[in-house]
């Protein structure tokens, strides 16, 4: 079932503003519980992490920056 474009919208809001916080939180605790990497290992597991979260929600954030598609036009 599709989502609408005014749940696309609040669950991307809702994801920015609580999921994204909860998961830097979560991979940082994780990161400290491993021992230390070197510099550019560590740098590269963060990237492939910051970038890794946006995969699962990709369908929430299509198209939300452009105007409703459902709404009247004038």
């Amino acid at each position: 079932m599709a989502l609408s474009y005014k749940a696309r919208r609040r669950w991307s809001l809702f994801i920015l503003l609580v999921g994204m916080p909860a998961y830097i939180g979560f991979v940082w605790w994780v990161m400290s519980l491993i021992e230390r990497l070197p510099f550019f290992i560590e740098l590269v597991v963060y990237v492939f992490l910051g970038v890794a979260w946006i995969l699962p929600f990709k369908f929430v954030f299509l198209g939300v920056g452009k105007p409703d598609p459902d709404a009247p036009e004038e």
